[in-house]
């Protein structure tokens, strides 16, 4: 079994907007989550926005697909992401406990960047040069 997510690359200032959930309030995601049955991959990043931080997506176009380990499920995950931004500033909603604004150093410990981000998504932004390090 595959985990499908859709995620938003949201990019101010070669910045990365990066939340945390209440259930691991150390490690950092993107924002975004998993279809729901029938769903287009814009209508999730849509809800999944409006869900958890109270705005919705600007100019969103898919930038990347990334096939890593899911950091708390375990299990293969493909996500898809879309670069955007946001209509209004991000208020935390739903079940998430923080958010940071990151370059491409990551976060101090003892917090932590899921798999995803750490290994993959990260270190392209900083190749395009879309990401400050």
């Amino acid at each position: 079994m595959v985990l499908e997510v859709v995620a938003a690359a949201v990019l101010v200032d070669q910045r990365l907007l990066t939340v945390s959930k209440t259930a691991a309030a150390q490690v950092f995601y993107l924002p975004g989550g998993k279809p729901d049955a029938g769903e287009l991959p814009e209508q999730t990043l849509a809800r999944e926005l409006s869900e958890e931080l109270s705005t919705t997506a600007v100019g969103a176009q898919q930038y990347l697909v990334v096939q890593a380990p899911a950091a708390l499920e375990a299990v293969p995950m493909r996500m898809t992401v879309y670069r955007c931004g946001l209509a209004a500033p991000p208020r935390l909603a739903a079940e998430l406990a923080d958010l940071r604004w990151i370059t491409g150093a990551g976060l101090r410990a003892p917090d932590v960047l899921a798999p995803a981000l750490r290994d993959v998504l990260v270190p392209r932004l900083v190749q395009d040069g879309l990401l400050a390090t």
